[in-house]
């Protein structure tokens, strides 16, 4: 044995076996506790996201223009879309915010019509969320 080694032996510098498992456990729990709360948290704002996806327009009149769209969202919950309607310049002429109502189907299709103050060249969902 070094002298470094009969010291630390001698004045309790050393680790014990039993100490050195505690230590790494504690490390193991906080790493796995961790990891189990950034699931969690992952898993709960996934599962109460709503996704829309414009699957078409047409232009009614000038006062007005329908949006087709299909949302996929959490079942058993409302979900509520804003709508919104543009004119060739990319300014909003209509908006609308629609409700539906809770359902058991995971994915939905709409038509909805979006008032408008003068021409619109497009129609779309804006946004879609669970109030």
């Amino acid at each position: 044995m070094t002298t470094q080694a009969l010291l630390d032996d001698r004045y309790g510098r050393t680790r014990s076996p039993r100490r050195r498992i505690l230590g790494w456990t504690i490390v193991a729990v906080l790493a796995l506790s961790a990891i189990g709360y950034l699931g969690w948290t992952t898993f709960a704002s996934s599962a109460a996201s709503v996704t829309a996806t414009d699957t078409g327009f047409t232009v009614e009149n000038d006062k007005s223009v329908s949006a087709t769209f299909q949302i996929t969202g959490p079942t058993g919950q409302p979900v509520a879309c804003a709508l919104e309607a543009r004119d060739e310049d990319h300014g909003t002429v209509g908006w609308r915010v629609v409700e539906y109502p809770a359902s058991e189907d995971h994915t939905r299709a709409f038509t909805e019509t979006i008032p408008t103050l003068s021409l619109a060249t497009t129609g779309f969902v804006n946004a879609c969320w669970v109030p």
